[in-house]
């Protein structure tokens, strides 16, 4: 069995991230934020430490696609 944690996010970002992703394959907010941090983890594993710019390079597309306010 896989125990779980809670994650909070603000109201409006949970908002919008329900409007991107409509439409898609992703059923909840819950599946988008795990399929994201599974990503960055993977990657992480991949290439050993995350440099700097790859950090930044992540979190500008974050930002870009609405789920991180800069």
């Amino acid at each position: 069995m896989t125990d779980y944690t809670t994650v909070s996010i603000p109201k409006d970002l949970a908002d919008r991230v329900e409007e991107t992703i409509e439409g898609t394959s992703f059923s909840s907010t819950s599946d988008l934020v795990r399929f994201l941090l599974r990503s960055i983890v993977i990657q992480h594993q991949k290439e050993g430490q995350l440099t700097e710019a790859q950090f930044e390079e992540i979190t500008d597309q974050l930002s870009d696609l609405g789920y991180l306010d800069r």
